[in-house]
């Protein structure tokens, strides 16, 4: 009866291909919330109202025929999405880029910091505080940086830093700056300028700037959890240098706030912050001694390769597993210098007692229970013949820790990216959901209805094309005021999801999703549909372009 009801609906709905009249017009109050959107238009939440009467000249008008689609449109959307439809995804899911079975897994690696350990966001702070009075005390920075205070809210993992410019800004998978997420200071930077600054285009030629890590010469990108801390105080600093009229050249000023925060780490600040109050700082730590105790039980090799020293991954190590954790462990590697580890083949392993101290003797096997030092993945291959598809590693650093991994060696690799978690909780709202709908819905209306050119129907098309900016606009918000989302600009992919998805073939907010799934389970990733591909979108269903019998498929969603 759904689907027989719903079949007789698009008939309703749809329009006959042979015949370009309208039917009755109607309109839509304007929200007070979304200031006037024009004519008909209408903001996701507000009250539908009854069909306003048609203009003078009724159906003849082309332009009551696009307010009568809009509405018809309208009722379809809010019919197709019954309150259930919302918190559908799970945020403790794992979510697969390429088809991969864990039967076939037989060795597990992990990186330390944010995968084994996963931190709270009360560090960044910290880390901000410190490196901002390094620069005041060491590198004799001005003392008006200190008024500033870290700003969590501010910036988003995978922006692109423009050093020449000074301009924070988000990049899509195409190469685009997303309008209106740039930034110079704590100032956005119209789009007009932004445009200009290259050469009246958004496009950025990042394989002319960028190197294939992200890290310049003229573009940085900012890929890892601690970057977040260094995007900010980078920010504040030019926000005063600018602010006071002070003159600076923006590549020393990068340099000297890389260096600041480089040295919050190098110094061993962050290790002693975290050493004193592991309660505080170390999130999850039973649901990663869960994951790795599993995964032995089931006969699992498992290997450390981190960048941290030994000192502080062993104490973090004995407040999450305890004092025996290194028996769970085949291998465990320290100060590895990722990326260049995977790489290099220069650099051999060094056996490192408890104490820190260096050995001197050749290294002919990786011993269960030793600690090593450095070395190369070459060594590592040759000695352990762990290879191929049968490992699995895990890194949150899609560069420095998964890359290489995929590309040159062909291992397994899962991502922990632990904004997914929130990320999915906002996209299961319903003000996301009716949001994005009524968005790809109205996109669909512009996109068929752009052949009405008379002047009246340029002027409901212009209305549309408002109120679908200020959708966007609204969306983006949802996720980050400045920035948006990190997996998507308003509607491209990202530059951070596009190698997101080339480089890892699965992704989770922490290691502790693998507790959700068998040991042997398979990952299955869905059918993204290509765009000549798509079976039915929501807005091709009003406009006439899809055959009535794909609705019968869509019954169960009511």
């Amino acid at each position: 009866m759904a689907g027989a009801g719903l079949r007789a609906a698009a008939r309703r709905w749809l329009p006959r291909r042979d015949h370009g009249g309208p039917r009755a017009a109607s309109s839509s109050p304007s929200c007070p919330g979304c200031g006037p959107p024009g004519p008909g238009a209408h903001c996701p939440g507000a009250p539908r109202s009854a069909p306003a009467p048609a203009p003078a000249g009724g159906a003849a008008e082309p332009s009551a025929h696009l307010w009568a689609r809009y509405q018809d449109m309208r009722r379809l959307v809010h019919d197709l999405l019954p309150p259930e439809v919302c918190s559908l995804l799970n945020p403790a899911a794992i979510y697969a880029n390429n088809e991969i079975s864990l039967r076939d897994v037989e060795v597990y690696g992990f990186d330390y910091d944010y995968t084994l350990a996963q931190y709270s966001d009360t560090l960044h702070p910290e880390i901000f505080n410190a490196a901002r009075d390094i620069l005041v005390e060491h590198y004799k920075y001005p003392e008006g940086i200190r008024k500033y205070d870290y700003n969590p809210s501010f910036a988003i993992r995978g922006l692109h830093y423009d050093i020449q410019k000074s301009l924070l800004m988000k990049i899509d998978a195409f190469h685009y700056v997303q309008l209106g997420t740039a930034y110079r200071g704590l100032q956005p930077v119209p789009d007009e300028e932004v445009i200009e600054l290259y050469g009246g285009t958004q496009h950025i030629p990042l394989y002319q700037m960028s190197g294939f890590y992200g890290k310049g010469p003229s573009i940085k990108q900012f890929m890892d959890i601690f970057s977040l801390p260094e995007m900010a105080l980078l920010s504040c600093v030019v926000d005063h240098f600018l602010g006071h009229g002070l003159e600076f050249d923006q590549a020393h000023l990068y340099k000297d706030v890389t260096d600041a925060i480089r040295d919050v780490h190098v110094k061993g600040l962050m290790y002693q912050w975290i050493a004193r109050d592991m309660e505080k700082y170390i999130l999850r730590g039973d649901e990663t001694f869960a994951v790795l105790s599993r995964l032995v039980a089931h006969g699992k090799q498992l290997f450390l390769i981190t960048n941290s020293p030994f000192s502080f991954v062993d104490k973090g190590m004995r407040h999450m597993v305890g004092p025996d954790w290194r028996q769970l462990f085949d291998v465990v590697i320290v100060q590895a210098d990722k990326p260049s580890f995977f790489t290099d083949r220069r650099k051999p392993f060094r056996k490192l007692d408890e104490k820190g101290s260096l050995h001197w003797d050749r290294i002919t096997r990786l011993e269960k229970g030793k600690i090593y030092r450095q070395g190369n993945l070459f060594d590592f291959l040759r000695l352990t013949e762990w290879r191929g598809p049968r490992v699995l590693y895990f890194g949150d650093h899609l560069y420095s820790d998964l890359a290489d991994l995929m590309l040159r060696h062909g291992w397994r690799t899962g991502a922990i990216i632990p904004e997914l978690e929130r990320e999915i909780r906002i996209i299961n709202t319903e003000q996301y959901m009716h949001s994005l709908t009524w968005q790809q819905a109205l996109t669909g209306l512009l996109e068929r209805m752009q052949t009405y050119q008379d002047a009246e129907s340029r002027q409901v098309l212009a209305a549309w094309m408002k109120e679908r900016q200020e959708l966007r606009c609204v969306t983006k918000a949802l996720f980050n005021a400045q920035f948006g989302s990190i997996f998507r600009t308003f509607h491209n992919p990202t530059y951070f999801s596009r190698r997101l998805v080339r480089f890892s073939d699965l992704y989770m907010a922490s290691l502790s999703c693998l507790l959700n799934y068998r040991v042997d389970f398979t990952f299955y990733p869905r059918r993204t549909p290509l765009q000549h591909e798509a079976p039915l979108w929501m807005d091709q269903l009003c406009t006439g372009c899809m055959k009535t019998p794909f609705l019968g498929d869509m019954a169960h969603i009511r």
